[in-house]
């Protein structure tokens, strides 16, 4: 008895150790990452494919994705630790540095590099002439935001001064323009998809023009984060960043219907030919970045529109707010066969 029950000691001992050996040689866990994005939209495709299409996951990361409407709102939950990382509009971390930090947020990852907003027309004249903006009422953006800072310089490089050639409406919140417009607010709104493509399909008016293409290129849509989470954490933000230039490859080589398929389970309420319009029409705006780097001249354009806008008490380097370094090193690393 005493020799046997020596034996099952000791195989259970090589088991336990065999068991220990296994666990520390297999496969680590993922890395959780929490993304806070500002809204849902379809102008963030690139984000669900590379949530979708298990990109993220691919390098060892487990995101765990939430909306905080509200640019302001996802700043907030940024700072207080509450999420790791922000897809949001690129002047928030600009409004964070001026402010005074001694943990600034760092842009490090673009994913959109135009205004997403359309003007949308509620009676459309023939063929469409800004001057027919001139003396309407425009239901505009939040003061302060991107998508308003976009509209008003646009406006202006086409000769309207929204002070003074039309009655501007902007004390509207973000989520209840559409209904506004809706409901007779307004000749011309400023409108993302899918909502423009939405409206269109009941009638209520048409695209004219898009602000995006006006505007210039700019780094309007970043992912970034606190610098301190990118000094202890900087593998997992590389990883982040070839996952998301992964994505960027894939959206510009596949088409909308592709992408709409790939997406749609974040637009589930949507009808599928409603995203597939509005993702047709971003790609034909050139709206979605084809990778990750925030480039000098659509920095300085950036600060223009800031600029112009008044919200700028003075015009920050990019070297001060930008890391290029993971998005440099995932355009190199990252080819259209890693895509697939």
């Amino acid at each position: 008895m005493k020799a046997r029950s020596k034996l099952a000691i000791c195989f259970m001992m090589f088991a336990l150790c065999f068991s220990v050996l296994a666990g520390c040689g297999g496969k680590s866990e993922n890395v959780k990452v929490k993304i806070g994005e500002v809204t849902r939209s379809v102008f963030y495709a690139p984000e669900y494919v590379a949530l979708s299409q298990n990109f993220f996951k691919d390098e060892g990361l487990d995101v765990e994705l939430q909306t905080i409407p509200g640019g302001d709102k996802t700043m907030t939950a940024l700072l207080s630790g509450a999420i790791d990382v922000a897809l949001v509009g690129s002047e928030t971390s600009i409004y964070v540095y001026q402010q005074g930090t001694e943990d600034p947020v760092i842009n490090f990852a673009q994913l959109t590099q135009r205004d997403g907003t359309f003007l949308f027309a509620r009676h459309p004249e023939g063929s469409f002439s800004w001057d027919q903006v001139k003396g309407s009422t425009f239901l505009g953006q939040r003061k302060g935001g991107m998508p308003q800072m976009a509209g008003a310089f646009t406006l202006e490089q086409k000769g309207i001064d929204a002070a003074k050639d039309l009655t501007l409406i902007q004390n509207i919140d973000f989520a209840n323009i559409p209904g506004a417009f809706a409901s007779g607010t307004g000749d011309f709104v400023q409108l993302f998809e899918p909502q423009a493509s939405i409206f269109e399909n009941e009638g209520r008016g048409k695209v004219v023009a898009s602000f995006g293409q006006e505007s210039g290129l700019l780094p309007y849509t970043v992912f970034m984060s606190k610098s301190s989470f990118i000094d202890k954490n900087s593998d997992t933000v590389q990883k982040f960043t070839n996952a998301i230039q992964r994505a960027q490859l894939w959206v510009k080589e596949h088409s909308p219907e592709e992408i709409t398929e790939a997406v749609l389970p974040y637009f589930e309420k949507i009808d599928p030919a409603i995203v597939t319009s509005s993702i047709k029409r971003y790609k034909e705006a050139d709206a979605y970045a084809v990778n990750p780097v925030v480039d000098d001249s659509e920095w300085n354009n950036l600060l223009d529109v800031i600029e112009y806008a008044g919200e700028l008490k003075q015009r920050v380097p990019a070297d001060q707010i930008v890391n290029n370094s993971f998005a440099e090193k995932a355009e190199r690393s990252i080819t259209s066969a890693d895509a697939k």
